[in-house]
């Protein structure tokens, strides 16, 4: 009786601190999407500068992992040469600071709750370039299911009150570099056994994407930061605003570190409704039914892909597991038969 009283409060207690690491995450992610809305929209705080914010972000974080892994030792430094920083690690900053660039822009011209949908081409753009790099095998039920997300997207944006061409255009390319940079991840990094968690990858991406947001910044928005003589660096609202973005790192290390990443896509649309609801209710922004009935059918779409990517993990789980096992048991013969050999001679 005690042994089972004490298995139950230790499933108990998983099963908590599993909300609370899903309730860290949402609750970060939620508030860097609202503040980041809020700087950059031009009814709210109206500091239009996307790449300006981004490299905020950038330098903040690269400070702090700086800091974790050389200064305090909070965490492991990552064993890297200078072939496969140049080779794996720049290329994925560059795709990183355009996808963050984009992101960021798209918040000027598009609500949070019409954001929030667009965001659910993702596994459509990560299957098709996956195709293209020769990471997903082609299926014909895949590509009707991406095709049927694609089709939610487009009935909602179609129900959009306020839809900018603009802001769906930038939105749709952070998606795409985005959803490249992920199958770059995999090839590059994944594949030469780099495994990078959230520290050590802002300890290595950080650095180059503030490079490469440089570029742009010194002719895109330095001329009009300098004119604008009235300006004057708020670092509570751009610090807290950069800590938060931090702390959603540490927040996703956390979730799939302790739970698997299938919650973190299952929190992840809790999340999208929540900002939709939020986006309604507190922003004031206008979300239509023909948004809602376009969203649901790209959610049902997404839902039944995250399935079916569980199945196939478990399936090819449960053939590695068999294929152990006979190793195992062909080993174990193979002694057994010396054994007996050895004692008949």
């Amino acid at each position: 009786m005690g042994k089972g009283s004490n298995l139950s409060d230790g499933v108990l207690k998983k099963i908590i601190l599993s909300y609370t690491y899903v309730a860290i995450w949402i609750f970060l992610s939620f508030t860097v999407i609202v503040y980041n809305k809020y700087i950059l929209d031009r009814k709210l705080y109206n500091w239009p500068f996307p790449i300006s914010l981004t490299m905020i972000h950038m330098a903040f974080c690269s400070t702090l992992a700086f800091l974790a892994i050389r200064v305090f030792a909070f965490v492991e430094p990552v064993t890297m040469t200078a072939d496969v920083f140049m080779s794996s690690v720049v290329p994925i900053g560059a795709l990183y600071s355009i996808s963050l660039w984009l992101s960021n822009s798209a918040y000027i011209y598009l609500s949070v709750s019409f954001i929030q949908m667009l965001k659910a081409l993702m596994p459509v753009a990560v299957y098709t370039i996956g195709i293209c790099f020769k990471k997903e095998a082609y299926k014909g039920e895949t590509m009707a299911n991406m095709i049927s997300i694609s089709i939610g997207v487009a009935i909602a944006a179609y129900g959009e009150a306020k839809f900018d061409v603009f802001g769906v255009v930038l939105q749709l390319g952070a998606v795409a570099f985005e959803a490249t940079r992920l199958v770059m991840i995999q090839i590059l990094l994944t594949s030469k056994g780099i495994q990078l968690n959230p520290i050590t990858s802002l300890y290595y991406v950080a650095p180059c994407c503030l490079a490469f947001l440089f570029v742009p910044w010194v002719f895109v928005e330095y001329p009009v930061l300098r004119e604008t003589s009235s300006f004057h660096f708020d670092f509570l609202i751009f610090g807290t605003n950069s800590f938060c973005a931090f702390a959603l790192n540490l927040a996703v290390f956390l979730l799939v570190g302790k739970t698997s990443a299938l919650t973190m896509n299952v929190a992840g649309v809790v999340k999208d409704w929540l900002l939709i609801a939020f986006s309604w209710s507190v922003i004031k922004d206008t979300v239509t039914p023909i948004n809602l009935i376009g969203y649901g059918l790209a959610f049902l779409g997404v839902g039944y892909y995250n399935h079916a990517k569980l199945q196939a993990m478990k399936a090819k789980e449960a053939q590695k597991k068999a294929q152990t096992q006979g190793g195992n048991d062909e080993e174990g013969g193979r002694l057994l038969a010396e054994k007996d050999g050895g004692e008949d001679g």
